[in-house]
């Protein structure tokens, strides 16, 4: 297996306002880009070339990806002009000669450590047309179910092999229609003849178009264990940031960190009366004034400067960002370039977008949402 395509189309409409100035790929997720976490799971696994379908901002994702190569998988690019769905940017890639016999595919949404390898080799060994990375989870009502043979009997029981083939799918089951913990992990391995069902030229969804047509005729599903997370709302984005410090998920990222889950980079200047807890990722660039607090859970990216005094805990701040003295951030993420005056507070559950500024002594409350370049005074 060497070939990888991540579906990366889509606008992130959860996550605005981060998204309405970056693509969602391409946002900072601890210490990289988000889907450079893709890259490189997929890059241990033995994929040496990624195809990457882009749509809304395909040009930033380019900017903040490159090409690849070196000790990681090649990167190539395939846009969208208008949406294609989950299965339409497949059938473009194909047409474009982007892919190969076999090829892994991958919903732009995971952060995720599941063991790829072995889906791997239960898709040669069942001889499948496609084998679905399966997942089970505590409360499957959000999600849609997977029937396998071999797949556990009720929500609390064992699957009885790991690997079986998929019986049929259910789409928002009542309660009385949940008979299995297991969903699809938005990860699958197919054969190119696959791609002869997704029409040419419009919005195809593969999941309801073309999988539940391969029941019967090779469909498999395996079920995998490990990390696996849709990052894809603010809420998300956060507790995926603090299990990269903590170490709940295999990353480069948290290989990074020292054991309490700390990294102050070279080149940040802290003041030594500045207080700064693990688990907490400070980089290159920034300036943290006396008696200011960091952490516990803060990332406080390249760039930015903290005034005296000032306090971030559970929070994002992005590059080139600046907090006034006193200034207060909790439970929230604030977009590049932001300024934040004295004594300003934030949060919880606040998202700042790029560029914004909140003046001095103001407050964001709870769960507000300030646009790009927008003024709270």
């Amino acid at each position: 297996m060497t070939q990888a395509l991540i579906l990366a189309g889509g606008e992130g409409t959860r996550l605005r306002p981060l998204t309405l100035t970056m693509p969602k790929p391409a946002i900072q997720l601890v210490d990289r880009p988000f889907l450079r976490y893709m890259i490189d799971w997929v890059g241990h696994h033995g994929v040496d070339e990624v195809v990457i379908a882009s749509g809304f901002g395909a040009d930033a994702l380019r900017d903040a990806l490159g090409d690849g190569g070196g000790a990681g998988p090649r990167l190539a690019y395939v846009q969208e002009t208008e949406p294609l769905g989950t299965g339409g940017p497949l059938r473009l890639a194909a047409d474009q000669g982007l892919l190969e016999e076999r090829f892994l595919v991958l919903n732009g949404d995971l952060l995720a450590d599941i063991d790829l390898g072995a889906l791997m080799r239960s898709h040669e060994e069942s001889r499948a047309v496609a084998t679905l990375a399966l997942y089970a989870v505590d409360d499957p009502s959000a999600y849609g179910l997977v029937r396998r043979a071999g797949g556990p009997d009720g929500l609390d029981g064992a699957p009885r092999a790991a690997t079986g083939e998929v019986a049929g799918f259910v789409e928002k089951p009542d309660p009385g229609d949940i008979d299995t913990n297991e969903i699809s992990a938005g990860a699958y391995l197919m054969e190119r003849r696959v791609i002869e069902m997704i029409p040419a030229g419009r919005m195809v969804s593969i999941e309801r178009e073309v999988f539940p047509r391969l029941v019967g005729h090779g469909l498999y599903g395996h079920v995998l264990e490990g990390y696996w997370m849709d990052i894809g709302t603010p809420e998300r984005y956060l507790q995926a940031s603090w299990d990269i410090l903590e170490g709940r998920v295999r990353t480069d990222a948290g290989a990074r960190l020292d054991g309490a889950g700390l990294l102050v980079e070279d080149g940040a200047e802290v003041d030594p009366a500045a207080t700064v807890r693990p688990p907490a990722l400070v980089e290159a660039d920034v300036t943290v004034g006396a008696e200011a607090s960091i952490g516990s859970r803060a990332i406080i990216a390249r760039g930015s400067h903290l005034g005296e005094g000032a306090v971030v805990a559970s929070s994002v701040v992005l590059a080139g960002s600046r907090v006034g003295s006193k200034a207060a951030i909790t439970d929230s993420i604030v977009a590049p370039g932001v300024q934040i005056g004295e004594g300003a507070r934030i949060g919880p559950g606040a998202v700042i977008g790029e560029g914004a500024r909140v003046d001095a002594r103001a407050e964001l409350g709870e769960g507000a949402r300030l646009a790009p370049g927008e003024l709270v005074s």
